[in-house]
């Protein structure tokens, strides 16, 4: 036999500290879009693209039954040792990075170092160094990236000592830029003052104890 059982709701500003934490809470463990990530990696594209990179990229099914090519990007974190990001790229020189990325990131220290890097081992090798990193292992960080550099000279001369290390070490670097992005915007998006926004704005209400009704 069915029954009618009444229960009072509230909005989130309606609840106690405490309860609000706990609306907060299931928030951040369900709530967030899986897309929360895709303006870091917007950008990411562009500073790659600046930078001479041609990331690879990979064919995603989509809910209606299309496909779309995604970036290989991917990343794990926020809270354990192994977590980071990495991509699968091709690399080229690009004429006038250096000054091309101050202008999109200004005020970006890493990324004007990172350029800078690329662009004097460049220099040293006549602009005719190539790069291909590939995602490699179970784990997502800057370590599993596959890196391999050569030069691509018309009379077969070789790179100079110290350049494939120096490629490498610029690609990691940037992986670990990357990682850092995301780290600052999942910390944004899943502040109090983020997430009691969006709680409002959505219109969720909870019990009296913070658990999530409707």
């Amino acid at each position: 036999m069915s029954e009618v059982i009444e229960i009072t709701v509230y909005r989130l500003d309606e609840l106690s500290e405490t309860a609000r934490d706990r609306a907060r809470a299931w928030y951040r463990e369900g709530g967030f879009d899986d897309d929360w990530y895709d303006a870091v990696y917007e950008d990411f594209q562009r500073v790659a693209e600046i930078l001479g990179l041609n990331l690879k990229t990979r064919t995603v099914r989509l809910m209606g039954g299309g496909t779309q090519q995604k970036p290989c990007i991917w990343f794990r974190g926020f809270w354990s040792q192994g977590d980071g990001a990495c991509f699968d790229t091709f690399y080229a020189y690009r004429k006038g990075a250096p000054r091309r990325i101050r202008e999109y990131a200004p005020q970006d220290s890493e990324l004007h170092r990172i350029a800078d890097a690329l662009q004097a081992i460049q220099r040293r090798n006549f602009y005719q160094l190539r790069a291909e990193a590939s995602h490699r292992g179970h784990y997502y960080h800057e370590y599993c990236m596959a890196i391999s550099a050569e030069r691509d000279s018309p009379s077969w001369q070789g790179m100079t000592a110290d350049a494939e290390d120096t490629m490498i070490e610029a690609l990691r670097d940037l992986a670990r830029w990357l990682y850092r992005q995301l780290e600052r915007e999942y910390d944004y998006l899943s502040s109090d003052d983020v997430v009691d926004e969006t709680i409002i704005a959505n219109c969720y209400t909870f019990t009296e104890a913070g658990q999530r009704f409707g």
